[in-house]
């Protein structure tokens, strides 16, 4: 126990000391101190001292490797929090720290007793707000607060909420003062989020520390989570029928993560504004089977943008209608649009007076002391002494309103000080000032020798249950504080885990009720929406594309440092395959002139994602349509496309610094060893579902249209004809082997036709591919009254194909060969051509879908 004492750093003067339990004070300072306990140097709290003897035989040793595990977990785990991620930006690893932020169970009795009475105080400010408005007209509340905050939203006005309640969950951001108890320093009420990353946290730290967390009886989560969507289900008109769905912006957010998670883990499905329409003033969800009704949305989107018509026009995350629909009592929004108003800092100086209007009840759970500096009083009692507080907005920011990031009254020069005053008494309604709290620290890892305390916000979650009311999911969100003090996750900040002890093991679960038993149905299957389905098909031809890209380049690079680089017509069927799917720059001299140029070039062209459509574009591709799909994949194929990219785009540093062709064939071979893994993961690790086939049938079309073109060129520029010529081709379709385990060392066209044309074993035969592609095209035929079953018969049956009418002589190719190599490319586009008419073309905007 000496041991961690010496090696945590003890928190700083003024602040709570979570490890130690009590205010970290000068040496020698008197016990009679204004804060309550006064820090013992000696001394760790009894849940703490029980977790550490939890450690094992390994002790505080043992902290690395659980460390390296968790950090790993998060990796592979494919946990991401990014600012404005994009496509050409890496992901973000999610910031955990190991130790987890532990809360005594008299602790956890004071903050869920208090936040249930201001989940209820809130309650009822939003239904009187949006009801009778009593508390604005005795004076109560200010308009400015309310009508006045772009939060609040008229069009809501005197509507009942869906279920009967405004609110159906909110989070609370609490921190600990000196004095040993916990503080409300703000609430969320529109987006909040967090309950994923919490979830996650969970399952991540329980397991380095099973023993620690089984012994400690701390409270579990899946409970509160399933009663939390059984009660959104209740509030809607379908009950226990009803279809929820998850309102994500979408996977260039920085919580898209989180939201792919959370809707995996709820069992809802994922959806983006264009996913959705309004008709008759319900809500429907575009899937491939058509229209299916929706009854309720969890958002993660900002009241603002839910609804282009009556909102801000410019949004392209909403769905337009959703507010009538709301209105009409048809949608469950949770939360109910509007409340946005609720989570301005200045409304917490009224709530103690609210909540003996409202509830006549004293609040139990203090909040840090809040001044809107609209009130003259305010104002004036606030202003000279603003060096001691923390300016804060009173408003977020909007298109009529700027805002700012709060400031740290202490960390101004009186030039500063000076500045802000003068801006307050300017515009007195947009700023409010907030008391300082010196916030507790908790005792972070980051190696055996260094583990710093951390300045902790946590994040407590209020959540709608069965009985109509709420309950306070039992843990929470635990955001660590850089050294020089609290951050956001965006300016490197980091999490912990929050475990809720208990004195007595928890009670056992409860037994599913009667309106949740699962009832078998033939029919019950996962919807696929039309942008999934795009996005599915389109992660399809971008993986082909890959593997086809990557074959191609690794045999150009191979032929032109061989033998091979003698024979013309090989070098010209290559160039033509090369230049025709964009793998050098264009104005790229042709191999046969320069054969050392274009080399250089089809290399420098992996990277050139602006120039070409190389292996790089495509793995890009493959990673865009795979984020807009994200909750369908499992964890370890998400890692792995990742991987594939990471591998492909940062090489590591011991390989060659120039780009040799050797060094390029190496990275290339390693690239396809990824893509085989990837290519398994797609067809034995995915629900064979719509959506799997739509996929699978984008991988086949891109396969017969690559493969037929090949087989076309080389064909017309005579490659065949030479044994390098012959050898490239069987290496292009990856049949080598298959080739010579049948016909050993008989080279002849007819012999190499039936492998690679009509043959219906071989998976790289364009037989195989044609029989493949009908079958999948006839297994949908139960979508859009058979339509698929019509393509179907479009693709040839090259199995009955025969070959003495392509190849008379056995030797030389007639002009029916051509031809019909010709007929399966136009077919193969035709097809994709008609699937994007049927399914696709109205999924939403272009830059919300993967195209060609």
């Amino acid at each position: 126990m000496q041991t961690i004492l010496r090696t945590v750093e003890m928190a700083p003067e003024g602040h709570w000391d979570e490890l130690r339990g009590g205010v970290s004070t000068k040496p020698g300072e008197s016990t009679d101190s204004i804060f309550g306990a006064v820090l013992q140097s000696t001394q760790v709290t009894p849940h703490w001292a029980e977790f550490l003897s939890h450690l094992g035989p390994e002790g505080l040793e043992g902290l690395p490797v659980r460390h390296e595990t968790m950090v790993r977990q998060v990796r592979d785990n494919g946990m991401t929090y990014n600012v404005y991620a994009n496509a050409d930006q890496p992901q973000r690893p999610w910031s955990l720290d190991l130790w987890p932020l532990i809360v005594s169970s008299q602790e956890w009795q004071d903050i869920q007793t208090g936040l249930l009475q201001r989940m209820r105080l809130l309650e009822g400010i939003m239904s009187d707000v949006y009801g009778m408005q009593s508390l604005l007209k005795q004076g109560a509340l200010p308009y400015a607060l309310v009508q006045g905050h772009p939060g609040y939203l008229h069009a809501m006005q005197g509507h009942a909420p869906v279920g009967g309640r405004h609110l159906n969950l909110a989070a609370f951001d609490l921190v600990k003062g000196p004095d040993g108890c916990w503080w409300l320093l703000s609430q969320r009420t529109q987006a909040p989020s967090g309950l994923g990353y919490l979830l996650e946290n969970r399952q991540i730290i329980s397991n380095q520390f099973s023993s620690a967390f089984e012994s400690m009886h701390v409270h579990g989560l899946a409970e509160s989570y399933r009663s939390f969507v059984n009660a959104l289900k209740l509030r809607t008109r379908a009950g226990m029928q009803a279809h929820i769905a998850l309102l994500t912006p979408g996977p260039y957010n920085e919580t898209y993560f989180e939201q792919a998670y959370l809707a995996r883990y709820l069992g809802l499905s994922l959806v983006q504004g264009s996913d959705l329409l309004v008709r008759d003033e319900k809500l429907y969800l575009k899937t491939l089977e058509g229209l299916k009704p929706v009854h309720g949305l969890l958002k993660r989107v900002d009241d603002d943008w839910l609804d282009p018509l009556e909102l801000r026009a410019e949004s392209s995350l909403g769905v337009p209608g959703l507010l009538q629909a709301v209105r009409a009592g048809n949608v469950l929004v949770a939360n109910t649009p509007g409340s946005g108003f609720l989570e301005s800092n200045a409304l917490l100086g009224f709530l103690p007076q609210l909540s003996r209007t409202l509830l006549h009840e004293e609040l139990l759970l203090p909040a840090i002391p809040s001044w809107w500096c609209g009130e003259p009083a305010a104002l004036h009692d606030v202003l000279p002494r603003i060096q001691d507080c923390v300016i804060k907005p009173t408003y977020p920011y909007s298109p009529d309103r700027k805002s700012f990031e709060p400031v740290m009254g202490r960390k101004l020069d009186w030039r500063g000080f000076d500045e802000w005053r003068a801006k307050i008494q300017h515009d007195p309604e947009a700023h409010t000032v907030q008391g300082f709290l010196p916030l507790s620290h908790t005792p972070t890892f980051f190696s055996l020798k260094s583990m710093p305390s951390r300045q902790v916000i946590l994040r407590v979650f209020v959540l709608a249950n069965e009985n109509g009311g709420w309950q306070v999911l039992p843990g929470g969100l635990a955001r660590l504080g850089t050294q020089d003090g609290i951050a956001s996750m965006q300016q490197g900040g980091s999490s912990a885990d929050v475990w809720v002890v208990s004195n007595s093991a928890p009670n056992p679960a409860k037994p599913v009720t009667n309106e949740s038993v699962f009832v078998a149905s033939p029919q019950r299957h996962r919807l696929v929406t039309s942008r999934a389905a795009e996005n599915l098909f389109w992660m399809g031809r971008y993986s082909e594309r890959t593997e086809n890209t990557l074959r191609l380049s690794r045999l150009a690079l191979e032929s032109l440092n061989s033998e091979a680089q003698h024979s013309p017509q090989l070098i010209e069927w290559l160039n033509r395959l090369c230049v025709n799917h964009g793998l050098v720059a264009p104005g790229v001299p042709q191999a046969q002139q320069s054969r050392r140029v274009f080399e250089r070039s089809l290399i420098a062209g992996f990277w050139d994602m602006q120039h070409t459509t190389g292996v790089g574009y495509n793995l890009r591709a493959i990673k865009l349509a795979a984020a807009s799909v994200r909750e369908r994949l499992s964890p370890e194929h998400w890692t792995l496309i990742e991987q594939t990219e990471n591998a492909f785009f940062q090489p590591s540093s011991q390989d060659a610094p120039v780009a040799s062709s050797i060094w390029a064939q190496q990275l290339l071979a390693r690239t396809s060893q990824l893509m085989a893994a990837l290519t398994g993961a797609q067809t034995d690790r995915m629900t064979r579902d719509d959506g799997w086939r739509l996929l699978s049938i984008g991988r086949h079309i891109e396969r017969l249209d690559f493969l037929a073109h090949a087989l076309e060129c080389a064909v017309e520029s005579k490659c065949l004809q030479s044994q390098a010529g012959f050898d490239a081709v069987l290496a292009l379709f990856d049949s080598t082997i298959s080739f010579h385990a049948q016909y050993q060392q008989s080279r002849t066209l007819g012999a190499l036709l039936e492998l690679l044309l009509t043959h219906t074993d071989n998976p790289r035969a364009l037989g195989w591919i044609a029989k493949t592609l009908r079958g999948r095209l006839a297994r949908m035929g139960h979508l859009a009254n058979g339509a698929t079953e019509i393509m179907a018969q479009q693709i040839p049956v090259l199995s009955e194909i025969e070959l003495l009418t392509l190849v008379p002589d056995g030797l030389s190719p007639s002009p029916a060969l051509i031809e019909l190599l010709m007929t399966c490319r136009q077919t193969a586009r035709s097809v994709s051509d008609q699937l994007n008419g049927l399914f696709f073309s109205h999924s939403g905007e272009l830059q919300q879908s993967v195209v060609a």
